[in-house]
């Protein structure tokens, strides 16, 4: 689960963490009154969308020429002025894709005389099971460029979870970095209060970038970027609440509802499986087949009548879907609730593109025996290798 800037700043705070102060705001008025409440002279109007590369990004109602979503403001008039440009328009960026995102809210914060720029982001190593800072002298900056054009510019510092954030590993941000005197303490302290909350709210990643070094050498998080494993959630009511789900896909958002795991692609074949490593086969063998994947969706191991219904039903929600392969092996799912599920479902929203269904496991010949008594269209596979085959010639064929 992702939540905005401002949610993540908020957060940060709560655990020491040094953020410029700043107000979210719903409305142009908000806005300028939340300015009101800075210093100033020089206030930020960020747009806050579930998305990277704000700045660079354009609107879609604006003029070609129009600042981006993050736009320095030096009155009260240029906050409105600002606020006015963003609010219930579309802003598109590299991470957003052609359709952009609409701008609901905003955060106002207070501008910071910045003398340099770094990175820093916090992330699980799959490879180690373990915490991996990754920390950078080239703030500011797309993280994969730098990557791929100066490598030796990225320092990764590796933290044993059993072991926990120690003071060498501040040292080696710090030095990493290449701070000095107070500036090098203050990184330190910083890279712990980081994992501190990193580790208590079980994030999955988290980016700050730019962090940085202002004229008065203080240290400060400037931007922040966090996700959570959504797994945990169910341990952290008071972060769950931080959802938006305007952000979200309305089929995810849907799909949550119902306890599946759902996410849209951009191909024609729906496939509903049951076990995300079968639900990964599937759509690879439909793709070596010749067609691709209109979702992701894995229903579980201890799916209901009721449940592969929904998930049925939100396939089809999808007008790009052109056909459906469900593959399901039935170790503590039964083949025959799936199949009651499927008939269910096909008869409420009536059917109309192919379906292909590969059955395996428990209770499979009941399964087949209610699919094929069901009066539906309804394609019989072997195998998986079979599935694929039929689903990709009836597609095809349709077409």
């Amino acid at each position: 689960m992702n939540i905005h800037e401002y949610q993540a700043k908020e957060l940060l705070a709560k655990f020491g963490v040094a953020i410029p102060a700043g107000y979210a705001a719903l409305s142009v008025d908000e806005a300028v009154a939340a300015a009101g409440k800075l210093p100033g002279p020089l206030y930020v109007v960020k747009a806050q969308i579930h998305a990277g590369g704000r700045g660079k990004g354009k609107f879609k109602e604006l003029a070609a020429d129009a600042k981006g979503g993050v736009r320095l403001s030096k009155t009260l008039d240029e906050v409105r002025a600002n606020a006015t440009d963003m609010l219930g328009n579309t802003l598109v960026t590299i991470q957003t894709g052609d359709a952009g995102k609409q701008v609901n809210r905003l955060y106002i914060t207070d501008g910071a005389d910045i003398a340099k720029e770094y990175y820093f982001s916090m992330l699980v190593d799959r490879k180690t099971g373990r915490i991996a800072m990754i920390v950078s002298t080239e703030g500011g900056m797309d993280i994969e460029e730098v990557a791929h054009s100066t490598p030796e510019k990225i320092h990764t510092i590796i933290i044993d979870p059993v072991e926990g954030f120690m003071p060498h590993h501040g040292r080696a941000v710090a030095f990493a970095l290449k701070l000095k005197g107070d500036q090098n303490k203050q990184a330190a302290k910083l890279a712990g209060q980081l994992y501190e909350a990193f580790m208590a709210t079980d994030m999955a990643m988290l980016e700050v970038n730019p962090l940085i070094e202002t004229t008065d050498g203080k240290i400060l998080v400037l931007d922040a970027k966090v996700s959570f494993d959504s797994n945990a959630l169910f341990r952290h009511p008071d972060i769950f609440a931080l959802r938006d789900e305007s952000e979200e896909d309305p089929a995810e958002v849907e799909a949550s509802k119902y306890d599946l795991a759902y996410i849209k692609l951009d191909g024609n074949i729906g496939c509903m499986v049951n076990g995300a490593g079968l639900a990964m086969a599937t759509m690879d063998i439909i793709k070596l087949n010749g067609e691709f994947p209109a979702n992701f969706l894995d229903v579980g191991g201890g799916a209901t009548k009721e449940k592969v219904t929904e998930a049925f039903k939100l396939i089809l929600s999808d007008p790009a879907v052109k056909g459906i392969l469900v593959n399901i092996f039935g170790g503590i799912m039964r083949c025959d609730v799936i199949a009651e599920g499927i008939v269910a479902a096909a008869k409420e929203v009536n059917l109309s593109v192919p379906l292909v269904v590969r059955l395996e496991g428990t209770n499979v010949a009941q399964g087949k025996d209610i699919l094929a008594n069901s009066g539906l269209p309804i394609v019989a596979a072997d195998d998986l290798g079979d599935a694929a085959k039929k689903i990709v010639a009836q597609v095809k064929q349709a077409a």
